[in-house]
């Protein structure tokens, strides 16, 4: 027997309450600007888009490599793997440009 949805859920949808988003364009604002400092750059707004979708190329790499950072803290291992996909979205845009 099935559990009762929750009205206008669909099944396996990921919700994030305000804190959450908060947290996920600090970490983005934070890894963005750290790969400015490595790579060269500047402006408030290009850290926070630079660094949330490092965020997702991060995230999307290190998971499909398997790649698992020996880090205990999560913050931390998510700045670190949303700085390593923000750096890898800096040199592709330079290289297509």
């Amino acid at each position: 027997m099935a559990l009762p949805q929750r009205r206008g859920s669909q099944p396996g949808a990921v919700t994030m309450n305000t804190q959450q988003i908060l947290i996920f364009l600090a970490v983005g604002l934070l890894a963005g600007f750290i790969a400015s400092v490595v790579l060269g750059g500047d402006g408030l707004l290009r850290y926070l888009i630079i660094g949330v979708l490092g965020s997702f190329v991060g995230g999307y790499l290190f998971s499909a490599l398997r790649i698992q950072l020996p880090v205990k803290s999560v913050l931390l291992s998510q700045i670190i793997t949303a700085t390593a996909g923000a750096i890898l979205v800096v040199i592709a845009a330079r290289i297509i440009a």
